[in-house]
């Protein structure tokens, strides 16, 4: 029996997606959204030029600071979803100081959703030899020798992860008294 290797390694996103973070999104707020839970927070405020940016640091702090869903759920569309997309299949036009930033809950989902499905589409039309093919260039350095299912198991980590973030922030944000928020 020939296993298509592209479909068992969309499963592993496709369960989470499917049954974990896209119901943990289910009537997020625009308060729940934006909150800080700790002073100092990392989030995504609209820059001088009217586009959306994350806060951010470099070399990143250690450890690193706290951050808002807004931030949470921008990192997973722009850096993990969208820049990838077009990297890998596009024009290689995008990049995190060129990309506005989901700006809202609403546009942030939208913009997952949309991201999520073209990534898988675009995996799902891969054989085993593009699987097995060399990142190259259209990933920093530590990346251009490895394999592209090293990149995209990373990438399903990575959603992982981060929804799972998202999901405790929730919890956190529901968990206060209304007055804490």
């Amino acid at each position: 029996m020939a296993v298509r290797w592209n479909g068992e390694i969309l499963a592993q996103v496709q369960f989470y997606w499917d049954f974990s973070l896209w119901p943990r999104l289910e009537g997020l707020t625009e308060d729940e959204y934006l909150w800080e839970p700790v002073p100092g927070a990392w989030t995504v405020s609209r820059g001088e030029d009217g586009r959306f940016r994350p806060d951010g640091a470099s070399p990143e702090p250690d450890p690193p600071p706290v951050t808002t869903i807004a931030w949470r759920l921008g990192h997973m569309v722009v850096d993990v979803l969208e820049t990838r997309i077009n990297w890998h299949f596009g024009d290689r036009t995008y990049t995190r100081d060129t990309v506005n930033w989901p700006g809202n809950v609403d546009e942030a989902k939208q913009r997952l959703r949309h991201a999520y499905l073209a990534w898988s589409e675009q995996i799902q039309a891969m054989d085993d030899d593009a699987l097995a093919a060399p990142v190259g260039g259209a990933e920093s350095a530590q990346w251009s020798d490895f394999p592209m299912v090293a990149l995209v198991l990373h990438l399903n980590r990575e959603l992982i992860h981060h929804g799972a973030e998202v999901a405790l922030i929730r919890d956190l944000y529901r968990a206060l008294p209304p007055d804490r928020r």
